[in-house]
């Protein structure tokens, strides 16, 4: 009995094993390759469409959920003294500068989605669920950010939210909290449109990685399918 037991687990760890070869060579042949290609495609084309709304951008939660936690601490400041309008305005105007964006995000992404590889393909599929959004996340982030960066501070400085907000936390300590201990209120000219660019890029590879998530029934049967 001990003998045949060890013999159906030797067995069953061959075809998990074959399994696995099987899936990674369809993985990272050409038909394999291109359904993830289309997958983040679709997911990037989803984001920036939502971007491209400001009503849109508003109501999504996944980017709401991006919102870095400083700045989550300066609209709970100015909510506790009660600003909520001031409050609002930002979320409007952050929404407002993510359109100006989307023509600068676009071919940075889908640039680095038609280079993927098939040894891209590979780590994906060993790495699971939302592996190719954090693959496109590690490899674009930083640019992303480089790029909108300077757009989103001179949209943000253009509608005059940044003055407003320095104007609003005059005489409290929270920029200083927040920035380091340093009680100034000029560091937030910077740091707020950073913190604005940092939702927007966060908040768009939420919106990617739910994308691949949403269909990743439709890669495996795509995959199994392309044997």
């Amino acid at each position: 009995m001990r003998r045949n037991t060890i013999l159906v687990a030797t067995m069953a760890i061959a075809t998990i094993g074959t399994t696995t070869q099987s899936c990674m060579a369809i993985a990272t042949s050409s038909v394999g390759l291109a359904v993830l290609k289309q997958i983040l495609l679709g997911g990037i084309t989803k984001g920036l469409n939502i971007f491209s709304s400001k009503d849109s951008f508003l109501g999504n939660q996944l980017i709401e959920a991006a919102l870095p936690q400083q700045l989550r601490d300066i609209n709970n400041t100015l909510q506790k003294v009660g600003l909520n309008n001031l409050v609002q305005k930002e979320k409007e105007y952050i929404a407002s500068a993510a359109a100006f964006t989307v023509d600068i995000s676009r071919p940075i992404l889908i640039n680095a989605v038609n280079s993927l590889t098939a040894e891209d393909a590979a780590r994906i599929v060993q790495g699971g669920s939302g592996a190719a959004t954090q693959l496109l996340r590690e490899r674009t982030s930083a640019q992303l950010m480089a790029a909108i960066a300077p757009k989103v501070d001179a949209k943000l400085n253009e509608f005059g939210l940044v003055q407003s907000l320095n104007s609003a936390l005059s005489g409290t300590n929270i920029l200083g909290s927040i920035f380091g201990g340093q009680n100034s209120n000029n560091l937030a000219t910077g740091s707020i449109s950073k913190f604005a660019a940092q939702q927007m890029v966060n908040g768009l590879f939420n919106i990617i990685e739910n994308h691949e998530q949403q269909n990743s029934n439709t890669i495996l049967n795509s995959l199994n399918g392309s044997r």
